[in-house]
């Protein structure tokens, strides 16, 4: 176990559960929709799965990341 002050959180920050719960959401769909042979929404899924990334990539450069300034983070 580690005890070094500068942890990055390990994604414990609202960029990346806002980026997870994206992607979570468009796998989940995505595979719905292959169960039911709707190719285009299948296509469609795999597209918002790139929008969470992004989403995710955003939020962190905009502050809400696990060293950002509009971060702190929770003592356990």
């Amino acid at each position: 176990m580690s005890s070094s002050i500068e942890d990055p959180g390990h994604g414990h920050s609202p960029a990346a559960w806002t980026a997870v719960v994206i992607m979570l959401l468009a796998i989940t769909l995505g595979t719905v929709f292959f169960v039911l042979d709707m190719p285009a929404l299948v296509w469609a899924s795999a597209g918002l799965v790139v929008v969470g990334a992004i989403v995710g990539w955003a939020m962190a450069k905009a502050g809400y990341g696990a060293n950002g300034a509009k971060y702190a983070a929770k003592q356990h």
